[in-house]
């Protein structure tokens, strides 16, 4: 038997054992994924309608490349209002949300138990621009996780390093073969990996055009999510925020990042509780990478009478460096040729933050829904004890 035979049948078995373990009733992780947006969008409310939630839709401006309208989906079951709320999100990073789609699916088809004054809020794709188009970034290229800036800073500037590599980064030319390895190694050499990736990825607001831009003003799409959460979770006393993504870390499994703010369990707790190791981004050790303008970050600023607990949950696709490729290569393809979706360069930005492998697909949706069952049982239960 081939060593990817063997890989396949046992991510698939952990799948099965996972899903009888948690009684989700699921047989095939692939199952849980759609092949676009208007597909997810479709599966979504109507799974949600057949549990019994309420529906809301925040309609955007932007359109899909048929045309079609475009929302941000949010699916409400338990009580309402609630004091003890599981936040659930997918999306923010377009492209992305095949994966956190696919979870929310599973939670759909058999939602944890939740007691009186609970709720458990499903926000279905906060990017669907990016999801439509196959991008990561939305309509005005901004990278939705660098959008959430507070009040009083500066919608301006960009690391020093990131200036000197831009040309790099963000060549004015369709794609096409550039020695971009090359390029990237030397860049590595020169500068070192943890600074590059750090100057790199935590977020600009100079090059529109650029990857990891953050806008120059808080874009419709989040603030009508801000808007949202203001009238609804209000009155809550606790959130768990749970916001999944994909690229980061080893194939097939996840990484906790997680940046504690005022009121938040601290993190030696909250890892044991959910029996996770939690990474915080704020360390100078941290494998990961702080960023300014995180969505985490807000939520206690815009609902400051609620304790607030974030964690992002990062599922690991290929290296960093195809990853970022894959990035650039479709950022070049929408700024520099037509955009369209028939494209090497979407396709190879999908496969990079969606990889098609059964075996991949098993494994996610089974982390996925293990820590969201987990959260579950922290927020309806344990932390109010």
């Amino acid at each position: 038997m081939k060593s990817g035979d063997l890989n396949s049948r046992n991510a698939l078995r952990s799948f099965r054992a996972t899903s009888e373990r948690l009684g989700t009733g699921l047989n095939n992780a692939t199952d849980f994924f759609s092949p676009d947006y208007t597909t997810a969008r479709a599966r979504f409310r109507a799974a949600a309608q057949a549990g019994g939630a309420a529906l809301h839709a925040l309609a955007l401006d932007a359109r899909g490349p048929g045309g079609e309208a475009l929302t941000i989906d949010i699916a409400w079951l338990g009580d309402a209002p609630a004091r003890r709320i599981l936040l659930h999100t997918s999306g923010l990073h377009g492209v992305e949300a095949f994966a956190g789609s696919a979870v929310q699916l599973a939670l759909l088809d058999r939602p944890p138990r939740m007691d009186a004054d609970c709720a458990l809020v499903l926000a279905h794709v906060l990017n669907p621009y990016g999801m439509a188009w196959l991008r990561r970034a939305n309509e005005n290229n901004v990278d939705l996780n660098r959008n959430f800036l507070g009040d009083g800073e500066a919608w301006s500037g960009a690391p020093d390093l990131y200036r000197r590599v831009n040309h790099v980064l963000n060549p004015p030319t369709p794609p096409a073969s550039d020695f971009f390895h090359l390029q990237a190694l030397w860049l590595m050499l020169r500068h070192g990996f943890h600074p590059l990736k750090q100057a790199i990825a935590q977020g600009q607001h100079e090059f529109p055009r650029g990857l990891f831009f953050g806008g120059r003003e808080l874009q419709q799409g989040p603030r009508r999510y801000l808007e949202w959460l203001r009238q609804n979770l209000a009155d809550a006393r606790y959130a768990f925020a749970l916001d999944v993504h994909t690229g980061l870390g080893r194939r097939g499994e996840d990484t906790l990042l997680t940046e504690a703010g005022p009121g938040a369990t601290p993190i030696a707790r909250l890892g044991a509780a959910l029996n996770r190791r939690l990474i915080d981004v704020t360390r100078e050790d941290s494998v990961a990478y702080a960023i300014r303008g995180g969505m985490g970050a807000m939520l206690p600023r815009i609902l400051p009478g609620v304790a607030v607990d974030f964690i992002l949950q990062e599922l690991g696709t290929y290296p960093p460096l195809a990853v970022f490729h894959a990035l650039r290569e479709e950022n070049r393809w929408h700024h520099y040729g037509t955009g369209g979706l028939d494209h090497p360069a979407k396709r190879q930005l999908r496969e990079a933050l969606c990889p098609a492998a059964p075996q991949w697909r098993a494994q996610v949706v089974a982390r996925g829904i293990e820590l969201a069952r987990a959260a579950a049982d922290w927020t309806f239960r344990t932390r109010e004890q």
